[in-house]
């Protein structure tokens, strides 16, 4: 054995502590270790924090509690790269808390240190920490801006091209929050960030694909951005991602990116060139890819240049390889999922919201895919493919593509969907296929699609309620698609959408009413539905829209003066000279509504601007109120008819219809029945059967109530009610005939012995009647049932009067009648109208007017005329304020410039009324000159003044001193 060597131990330095091992359990040590000047313990304590952290959630507030961050942050900055490694670790794990991030972001130097250790020489898992850091704090908008600040981006990018996946998850996932912000953007296709995320599509860790979709998908929102996505072929990128079944779960996020994509022409036109579009549409609608001819001369042409020199068999084969490699097989087609169909549906809806887009689509036919969608049992697949081929339709030819590819019978199919959305959509589709193209709205006919449009508009989607409003639009501008609508009463149906509170709603439906009103049935019906009153109720709405299109509905329907009545009543009238007024809500088609109204009621269109042109022809019904201030409501003729009579100005009335007077036929009476009327037909033969008429109705009056002593008879001899019925009818008529001295019939003298002994056998018991009131006194109770059964005769009779009250107040009312003004009319027809020139006719009617009013009056005596007086006992006769022109005898400027009016429209002779002040009034003729010769020169006709007053026939050039004279006081 050797010898042994004695080991040299040196004793440590006396100046160095001894080494401790220590155990803690609490993290309040563990902190305060962080401030320890040394390196080993500083990275241990690091590491303990890190593995406390990740823990639970409530451990990270324990460390924050304990002022854990400052030193970690302080200690991120270190020199030592362990330290650094280990506080980088348990601090990206803190950030996780939001109260740590709180913290953080009021610390300055924090988001610097975080991006200091981005840098290439840091180690993977500093990069890792970092990121994730970064990833946590960029959640608030402030952090984005400070990151941005301190040069973040580029190692963020940088950072993408890393070995490590939870690396690139990280920064990823810090990309796509900071993308949020438009700067970041830009920054990004600055640092070449674009091309990473298109490589990051093809990990295999689905959390970096959804990651990476989600940055494209915010980084194609920028347009230079989509143009350098379009430099990398990105749209083949996301189709061919799309081509993989397996990623069926992100593919709705890629077709999000191609919907950003395809916004630019430019997208479209590389997808169209490249055959991409179709490849699209064969993955959506789960059908094999059209082969294309040219495809495998680009393959080919690609390829060869790859492989160099080559032989083309060699090329083929490879391309057809690679194409193996990145698509599954045509054979086998995994059905998309529906959220993906969706989405594709609305990127086409997208794409197509541009005019040029919507072309490309059209010639790549992207209609009919959305057509196939239609099919889909999902709604929501539905609902987007009727939107999108609603936009689709807003170019003319799609329209008819669609028609032509049978796209509208789903479409009205699906207008009985249960989904609000699905209906909202196809009716907007169907609004755009039914513009302007009466092809389309024929078909829908063809394919029964009038009776569910129809019910539609009872729906509680008030935007399908619109959108149907806004179909039968369109299709009535057909006239028969217009009558078979009329025919399913689509004018009632139209009346609840016009109460609904949408504007949007009131704007299309009462749109959709204008269109329909247009025939007097329509009209009509809209009148006794109820239809008039919710339009004036719209023109009170604050939308300009609304009130527009209910200004146009009143214009239409203001065409027959029944509905313009009636508009009138219930105060539009009133309502339209308040939008005149208006300085803000005043439109074009409220004023044409105004003017439509009053055209077609013409005494409304006189008492408001005091003018009526010769184009205003005067008709039956027409009266004369006054001059009416504006804003005032005007009354009907019946409301002034039902006015007690007062001192005001009387109403003249025209009304030139004879009174017709309905007399029930019946058999005629006896000879011996009324004695006078022969006397009377023999006097008058020529009006013996109006008297005659006349004499049976007044006979035919009502009897008085039965007075009580024959009610007490009639109760004695209720027993006898026939027999002494018959008797007391055959007394009178015996009576009757020796009043007249008429003999009798053999028949009736055969009758007349039994119906004395009748009468002598009736007569005993008026004698005995005494004697049985004495011998049989009356109980009580028979006087109160006596008094109880008159008390009920008589309420009988006061509610048979009450009826018949009630039956004259409920009967229609009746204008009163002018047998005079119709007298005038045959007068002027049979004497003025024959003659031969419109100056003979006005000079003649001028005279006519004023010998049948009171004749001539001299200048400067228009005062002294008496006319006042008379025209107050007419009223007083009437016992009314409404007066018949023809029953004035005695009138002055205002009553002949009226008659003159009316008697002139009656022979077509146009001419003008115009109120003036003080009772003036005037007409107003156009006529050619006197002295024309046939054949010559024709010169324009000038406007007269005709003078009905005090030198009638006379004409008086307008603005001469004369004429002005005439017109004013």
């Amino acid at each position: 054995m050797g010898k042994k060597v004695k080991e040299d131990k040196k004793a440590p330095p006396e100046d160095v502590f001894d080494t401790i091992l220590v155990e803690s359990r609490q993290a309040a040590t563990v902190v305060l270790m962080l401030n320890s000047p040394e390196e080993d313990v500083q990275s241990k304590a690091c590491e303990a924090i890190y593995k406390f952290v990740n823990k639970c959630e409530e451990n990270k507030k324990t460390l924050l509690d304990l002022n854990a961050i400052d030193p970690l942050l302080r200690l991120v900055q270190g020199e030592d790269k362990t330290v650094r490694r280990n506080a980088c670790m348990a601090l990206g794990v803190m950030c996780a808390h939001p109260d740590v991030r709180k913290l953080l972001r009021k610390r300055d130097d924090s988001i610097a240190a975080f991006v200091n250790l981005l840098q290439p020489e840091e180690d993977t898992v500093v990069h890792e920490f970092s990121a994730l850091a970064l990833s946590y704090l960029a959640t608030e908008f402030s952090t984005k801006v400070s990151i941005f600040e301190n040069n973040g981006i580029e190692p963020l990018v940088k950072c993408l091209s890393s070995t490590d996946p939870d690396v690139q998850k990280n920064a990823i996932e810090a990309l796509a929050q900071m993308l949020l912000d438009y700067q970041t953007r830009g920054a990004l296709r600055e640092y070449d960030g674009l091309q990473p995320m298109l490589d990051l599509l093809k990990s295999e860790y689905a959390i970096i694909q959804k990651l990476s979709l989600l940055s494209l998908d915010r980084a194609s929102q920028d347009a230079e951005n989509r143009a350098s996505l379009r430099e990398l072929e990105a749209i083949s990128h996301l189709i061919k991602f799309l081509a993989h079944p397996e990623w069926n779960d992100l593919h709705v996020m890629a077709v999000m990116v191609l919907s950003n994509l395809l916004e630019d022409v430019e997208s479209l036109e590389q997808i169209k060139e490249t055959g991409g579009l179709k490849r699209l549409v064969a993955i959506i609608t789960d059908q094999p890819p059209v082969e294309e001819e040219t495809k495998g001369g680009k393959a080919d042409k690609k390829a060869g240049s790859r492989a160099g020199k080559k032989s083309a068999k060699g090329e083929a084969k490879k391309v057809i390889e690679e194409k193996d490699e990145q698509s599954p097989g045509g054979d086998s087609i995994i059905p998309t999922l529906p959220d993906v169909k969706m989405s594709a549906a609305r990127a086409i809806a997208r794409s197509a919201r541009s005019v040029e887009n919507r072309k490309i689509l059209h010639e790549q036919e992207a209609e009919k895919m959305l057509i196939h969608l239609l099919s889909h049992e999902s709604v929501d697949v539905q609902s987007a493919a009727a939107q999108a081929l609603g936009i689709m339709c807003e170019n003319l030819s799609s329209r008819d593509s669609i028609r032509e590819w049978e796209g509208l019978a789903p479409l009205i199919r699906l207008l009985n969907s249960e989904s609000g959305d699905v209906k909202e959509s196809v009716t907007l589709a169907l609004t755009n296929l039914t513009t302007a193209n009466s092809t389309n709205c024929n078909e829908m006919m063809n394919l029964n699609g009038l009776d569910p449009l129809i019910q539609l508009l009872a729906d509680s989607r008030e935007e399908a309620v619109a959108n149907t409003a806004s179909v039968l639009t369109n299709l009535a501008q057909e006239e028969v698609l217009r009558i078979e609508c009329l025919n399913r009463a689509v004018v009632s149906s139209l009346i609840d959408p016009l109460k609904t509170s949408n504007t949007n709603v009131q704007s299309k439906a009462a749109l959709a009413l204008a269109a329909f009103v247009c025939d007097a049935d329509a009209r009509t019906e809209l009148r006794v539905s109820g239809g008039v009153e919710p339009l004036i109720v719209l023109l009170h709405s604050g939308n300009d829209e609304v009130r527009r299109n209910t200004s146009w509905a009143i214009t239409v329907c203001g065409v027959d003066e029944p509905t313009a009545t009636e508009i009138c009543k219930l105060g539009g009238l009133e309502v339209l000279q308040q939008i005149q007024m208006s300085s803000t809500r005043r439109s074009p088609f409220a004023d044409a509504a105004l003017e439509r109204l009053l055209d077609s009621n013409l005494s409304a269109k006189y008492a408001l601007s005091g003018h009526l042109g010769s184009g205003n022809l005067i008709e039956d019904g027409f009266f004369d109120a006054g001059q009416l201030k504006a804003g005032t409501k005007f009354l009907s003729l019946e409301d002034f008819c039902k006015q007690e009579m007062n001192d005001k100005r009387p109403t003249l009335l025209i009304n030139s219809k004879q009174e017709k007077v309905e007399v029930k036929e019946s058999p005629p009476p006896p000879p011996s029945s009324e004695p006078d009327s022969e006397t009377d037909s023999q006097q008058s033969p020529g009006h013996g059967n109006r008297r005659l008429s006349w004499k049976s109705i007044l006979k035919k009056k009502p009897s008085p109530p039965p007075r009580q002593e024959d009610n007490e008879a009639l109760k004695a001899d209720s027993s006898k009610t026939s027999v002494s019925g018959k008797s007391s009818r055959t007394g009178r008529e015996t009576k009757s005939r020796e009043e007249v001295n008429e003999p009798m019939s053999p028949t009736e003298q055969e009758a007349e012995p039994e119906h004395e002994n009748r009468h002598k056998k009736s007569a005993p018991p008026k004698r005995l009647s005494w004697k049985t009131i004495i011998k049989k006194k009356r109980t009580k109770a028979q006087r109160e049932r006596e008094e109880k059964q008159k008390e009920e005769e008589i309420q009988a009779q006061l509610a048979k009067e009450a009826e018949a009250q009630a039956a004259e107040e409920n009967k229609p009312f009746t204008t009163p009648a002018d047998p005079a003004l119709y007298k005038y009319m045959e007068d002027v027809m049979d004497k003025i109208q024959p003659l031969p020139t419109t100056r003979l006719q006005v000079v003649a009617l001028a005279e006519y007017v004023a010998e049948k009013m009171g004749g001539p009056i001299a200048k400067g005596q228009v005062t002294n005329f008496s006319w006042e007086l008379p025209l107050s006992q007419i009223k007083f006769e009437l016992k009314s304020n409404v007066v018949p022109i023809g029953k004035i005898k005695a009138g002055i400027h205002v009553h002949r410039a009226l008659l003159f009016k009316t008697l002139a429209d009656r022979i077509a002779v146009g001419c003008s009324l115009t109120r003036g002040e003080y009772n003036r009034a005037w007409n107003e003729v156009m006529l050619p000159e006197e002295d024309e010769v046939a054949g010559g020169a024709r010169y324009p006709p000038k406007p007269y003044i005709v003078d009905l007053i005090h030198e009638p026939g006379k004409l008086l050039p307008v603005n001469t001193p004369e004429a002005v004279s005439y017109q004013k006081l």
